[in-house]
């Protein structure tokens, strides 16, 4: 009987994805016996024409990664759900938009003018940028689109599941082929974990008191934490109650707060948003400048509270640009 064919494939992302497959450490010999790769770029030399010449749902599943940034991503993406059975949006970029993501601050000539313009480092007198497409005397050089906003998979094609992460851990990556091979995966649209805030879950949890209240925001570079307390109770900021548990509170177990990789749960619309409200209402103070030094102190919120979620949210990037 023949394998089911499944395609990895990356977009706008930093390759974490790709090597958390790699981590699967003798799990991957698994799935490679139950299945058959016939698309991994960063692995295996397979051309985009072969792909195209595949019957439409020859895949039983392609795992994407990465945001969408760029026309030959949005393309490549449409390509592989016609051909697929099952997508399903592999890890943070491509589920919330993820650190690529960041940059819907700005637009494409912003992003431009400072990549190959204003920076110390780049020598360009000439201000020449990227170009779709540039004609020498050998021909006609193209390049792709670069696209004004950064897009998560879904708001590009039809995904039918999400394993949340930065990256997906091995665990939730085996449950999650494991379930596609057996046939036993929820409904459509579900994210591959469990449906509860990683507080629950947090081994620092039961350090939290009944009622928090703290009357400054600290960075975890600028002080010494206590490992055995909960991070907000200390007023260092933590995204545990906005996100999304299942992945083994990593970032917890190294001391470090949560950022937000896995997004949110069903019932929040806004990750960002939900978190600055919780946050909020634990700020136990009442005069307004002190209020304001308070809000101040935190300098990027933006970068800490859409780490991970600017494009999926309700805003989704920089109005007005």
């Amino acid at each position: 009987m023949a394998k089911p064919l499944v395609a990895f494939y990356w977009c706008a992302s930093c390759g974490g994805c790709e090597e958390a497959v790699i981590d699967l450490a003798e799990d991957i010999l698994k799935v490679v016996e139950a299945v058959d790769i016939r698309l991994w770029p960063v692995a295996m030399d397979f051309k985009r024409s072969d792909v195209e010449a595949m019957a439409d749902k020859s895949f039983a599943v392609s795992f994407i990664n990465g945001a969408i940034r760029t026309s030959e991503q949005e393309e490549m993406v449409k390509l592989l759900r016609q051909k697929s059975g099952l997508v399903v949006a592999f890890g943070a970029c491509s589920h919330l938009g993820g650190i690529p993501g960041l940059a819907n601050v700005a637009n494409k000539k912003e992003i431009f003018e400072t990549a190959y313009k204003s920076t110390r480092s780049t020598v360009n007198p000439k201000g020449v940028y990227p170009q779709t497409v540039t004609e020498i005397p050998q021909g006609k050089l193209t390049l792709p689109e670069f696209f004004d906003t950064v897009k998560t998979l879904d708001q590009t094609i039809d995904v039918d599941y999400y394993l949340p992460g930065c990256a997906p851990p091995p665990d939730l990556i085996m449950q999650a082929v494991t379930a596609i091979l057996e046939g036993k995966l929820p409904e459509k649209g579900s994210v591959l974990t469990v449906d509860k805030a990683l507080c629950e879950t947090c081994p620092l949890n039961k350090s939290k008191p009944d009622v928090l209240a703290i009357k400054e925001i600290k960075r975890i570079s600028e002080v010494i934490h206590d490992p055995e307390k909960c991070f907000l109770a200390e007023g260092i900021i933590c995204l545990g109650p906005a996100t999304r548990g299942g992945c083994g509170e990593r970032c917890i177990n190294a001391n470090m707060p949560c950022r937000g990789c896995f997004g949110p749960t069903k019932e929040v619309k806004d990750m960002g948003a939900k978190f600055l409200s919780s946050l909020a209402s634990i700020i136990d103070v009442d005069d307004v400048q002190e209020i304001e030094r308070i809000a101040e102190s935190v300098l990027d919120p933006i970068g800490l509270f859409y780490m991970y979620s600017l494009p999926s949210s309700i805003l989704r990037r920089k109005q007005g640009v």
